[in-house]
């Protein structure tokens, strides 16, 4: 059970267990006994708030220390975790508030309780982690604490009759085709995932004390179980957010850390974007640089013999690529893991040849997550690897992926006649995907994405958009082409680098940008040029330009920044539409 598990990973003393700074100059370290301590404290005082064992508990705030001792603490106190992305749109917030039954919620400041209380009619009782009072997490976690010393025996009483099949997190999908479902795991789920999942990690962090940094939401199933990997192996768990994670990562330099493909290409635009603003030879150079190293690493990875690209290779390492990692805090790094949406082997390879290992994998929330990975000595890049330890995984006639094994979830709440199992008890994923010879899992897309033109072909629009996505002057795309006569981008440009590449001042507004003709010019030869080595019926014919990134606050994307597919298509259905009656790009 995850009590078990998770104490046993706090047993030993160590100081620099968990470490977080959120913009403060040094980092604020909290060990592994400390944080016993709080967990204890914490499963206590829950249960002195009125609840029972079974019992669900909402936790929505962003990355932070309290949210693991609030996390862990929910689990010692016999309840169910019910995690929320912090920046979820209240009435969904609402639905899952109403739909689990959530008796207490942990939040991150007075006035996210607030908000959440005007908001939501069902939302409980709210503990703080900021400030001070009644409903703060210091007195809250303090009459805990007295409670706990008054009561030694209270806390292991509260595991009594919890099984390894119980529930022990209910995690509601992002909802991008429609409201969001309760995931049920169970304790068996999540601590055999996290324990075969972690068998793929370099032997290094498995002999612990490794600094590793997270920057992922605890809310999403992909960190929390990480989360428990890590701390399994006894690793040094240093916590960021997005808007501190180039100041923390040049700080932590990690060993190890989990991304998502976005981050990635942020990355690339990032060192691109920079060596283009200094001008002269290193604006090109660096391109050239990064070009060669993929270059390189694709003939090495392929069988091919390099020829000349040795030499190249050679020179670009010693001038350019040899400098990026300790330049961005990656000098200690030994893998990157890749997981929630596509990453195109392109940039994998870029990053290949700067030294930096990318191990991508693949998952679901209903298979806690992890499904299958790359080991790190044996990457084939354009997979998502092999099944891990327990898991099975094969093709169903029609493409579908089927999954089976101890981390698949037992079902969706409240929702008993939602039931994606075949007769014989395999996990439908929605995925489409083929095994090779070895048992490396290639991913297609989603089965309900996949688009069909007027012309019979089928598309794969994650696929397309992962091309797009190497451009570094494309921020966000979305692909469409259902019953057209071929498929259309709808894409929202990289505004710092555009802005830059031709010299627009600040002032000027991002629909005047798209407006423009050496902009758009820009965008075509991106599309096309990235494409190009798609089928033909695949290769984007037309380009409509977004005035502004998508957003989750405006709901066109879920917290994980999914895009919402049908919200996107009938917000900009005009834009769409004059984009396919036109011969140019709109």
């Amino acid at each position: 059970m995850l009590p078990e598990f998770i104490a046993e990973a706090l047993s030993a003393p160590r100081e620099h267990a968990f470490a977080e700074r959120l913009g403060a100059p040094k980092w604020r370290f909290t060990s592994s006994i400390r944080m016993r301590e709080r967990v204890a404290a914490i499963a206590v005082a829950i249960r002195r708030a009125g609840l029972a064992s079974g019992d669900r508990v909402a936790l929505m705030s962003d990355n932070r220390v309290d949210w693991l001792a609030a996390d862990f603490g929910t689990l010692f106190s016999g309840c169910v975790l019910a995690p929320i992305f912090a920046t979820l749109a209240l009435d969904q917030v609402e639905y899952i508030f109403r739909d689990s039954g959530a008796k207490l919620a942990f939040v991150e400041t007075p006035a996210d309780a607030e908000r959440i209380a005007g908001a939501c009619p069902s939302a409980p009782r709210c503990i703080t982690f900021d400030g001070t009072g009644p409903n703060s997490l210091a007195e809250f976690e303090a009459a805990g604490a007295a409670a706990s010393a008054a009561d030694p025996a209270a806390l292991a009483a509260y595991r009594t009759g919890i099984g390894p099949d119980d529930l022990a997190v209910l995690i509601y999908t992002s909802g991008t085709t429609g409201i969001p479902k309760g995931v049920m795991l169970t304790h068996r789920n999540l601590v055999s995932n996290a324990l075969a999942a972690g068998a793929l990690l370099p032997e290094s962090v498995a002999r612990g004390d490794q600094v590793i940094l997270s920057v992922l939401p605890f809310a999403h199933i992909y960190e929390q179980t990480d989360v428990l990997g890590f701390i399994h192996d006894r690793a040094q768990l240093y916590i960021t957010q997005p808007d501190y994670l180039l100041d923390d990562l040049k700080d932590a330099r990690p060993v190890v850390m989990a991304l998502v493909p976005r981050i990635f290409e942020r990355v690339l635009a990032g060192i691109l974007g920079k060596a283009k603003a200094e001008g002269g030879l290193r604006a090109k150079l660096v391109p050239w640089a990064l070009g060669v190293g993929r270059e390189y690493m694709a003939a090495v990875t392929d069988g091919r013999k390099p020829g000349v690209l040795s030499l190249q290779f050679a020179i670009a390492q010693r001038l350019v690529l040899s400098k990026i990692k300790p330049a961005i805090g990656l000098d200690r790094l030994e893998m990157f893991v890749s997981g929630s949406a596509p990453l195109h082997r392109d940039i994998q390879l870029t990053f290949a040849g700067m030294g930096v290992t990318i191990c991508e994998g693949y998952g679901l929330t209903e298979t806690s997550p992890v499904v299958s990975g790359n080991p790190i000595g044996a990457i084939r890049y354009g997979s998502v690897g092999k099944p891990i330890a327990g898991v099975e995984v094969k093709i169903a006639a029609d493409g579908e992926i089927l999954v089976k094994g101890p981390s698949v979830m037992k079902g969706y709440y409240n929702l008993p006649a939602e039931h994606p199992f075949t007769a014989d008890g395999w996990f439908m994923t929605g995925d489409i995907g083929t095994l090779d010879a070895d048992g490396y899992l290639f991913i297609t897309d989603r089965k309900k994405e996949l688009i069909k033109t007027s012309t019979g072909k089928y598309i794969a629009p994650g696929r397309v958009e992962a091309a797009l996505k190497r451009s570094i002057y494309i921020s966000q795309c979305f692909v469409i082409g259902d019953g057209r006569p071929f498929p259309l981008a709808l894409v929202s440009p990289n505004w710092e680098l555009v802005r830059k590449e031709f010299d627009i001042p600040p002032l000027v507004s991002n629909a005047a940008i798209v407006a423009r003709a050496d902009v758009r010019e820009l965008m075509q030869r991106e599309v096309t040029e990235k494409t190009a080595d798609l089928a033909t019926f695949e290769q984007v014919r037309r380009v409509a330009l977004l005035p502004r990134e998508l957003t989750v606050e405006d709901g066109e994307l879920s917290p994980t920044l999914k895009v919402k597919r049908r919200v996107v298509e009938a917000k900009f259905a005009d834009l769409i539409e004059d984009a396919y009656r036109t011969r140019a790009l709109v």
